[in-house]
């Protein structure tokens, strides 16, 4: 299981306490942290998040309930950090890739394309879980996570609204369901890609580029 790291905004106005805090107990409560995280994706991708209780996820971590609300104060905000890290871990990471791809449309798109599989074929139990458990979310937290969704999807459909007005593109179907497509297919991957199946990421993330260009009829 490739557990993907990140620091999103707090769930429910939480104060962050880690730069206040001395170092041991810094790296203390990481630990913690890591390994309740861990236990909770494992338990929701086993059993989904209605059917996983604090008591699970104490459990798979090996340690008591009671120490488990001490570090987290809900099953929803494991969810929310769940969910909230894959989303802004792949938006940095879309970010990075389109800028060195340069302006050229079908470079972005490419990059864009590779990121997008590269990430869900690496972290499957995360992205798993973040796309099956959104309804899942506590309902101040659904909208933020919608929110960052949208803004994963922007990168793809400004890409190729780019291509389609400079004529780089010749699909004659419009941008916003080329761009669900798109972004479709990739999440798709965290579904049925299996390591160690004669396909690495890469090479899947390479061949999932080509099929996007040839889909919105690049002609570069």
């Amino acid at each position: 299981m490739a557990t993907i790291r990140a620091r999103p905004a707090p769930s429910g106005g939480d104060a962050d306490l880690s730069d206040a805090m001395p170092a041991e107990a810094t790296e203390d409560r990481r630990v913690n942290d890591t390994m309740l995280l861990d236990a909770a994706l494992e338990a929701f991708v086993e059993k989904g998040f209605h059917g996983t209780s604090m008591r699970d996820i104490a459990r798979r971590a090996g340690t008591s309930v009671s120490h488990s609300y001490y570090y987290f104060p809900s099953k929803h905000h494991i969810l929310w950090l769940i969910v909230s890290r894959i989303c802004q871990v792949l938006l940095d990471e879309l970010a990075v890739v389109e800028a060195e791809a340069g302006p050229a449309p079908d470079a972005r798109l490419a990059a864009l394309v590779r990121a997008h599989v590269l990430l869900h074929a690496r972290a499957q139990s995360e992205s798993f879980v973040g796309n099956s458990e959104l309804r899942s979310l506590h309902p101040q937290d659904r909208p933020r996570v919608i929110e960052m969704r949208d803004r994963i999807s922007r990168y793809f459909r400004t890409a190729i609204e780019d291509g389609l007005r400079e004529g780089r593109f010749r699909s004659t179907e419009p941008a916003a369901e080329l761009t669900l497509a798109v972004v479709t297919m990739c999440t798709a991957v965290a579904g049925w890609y299996r390591p160690g199946g004669g396909t690495t990421p890469e090479d899947l993330a390479d061949h999932y580029a080509g099929m996007v260009l040839r889909m919105v009829g690049a002609t570069s």
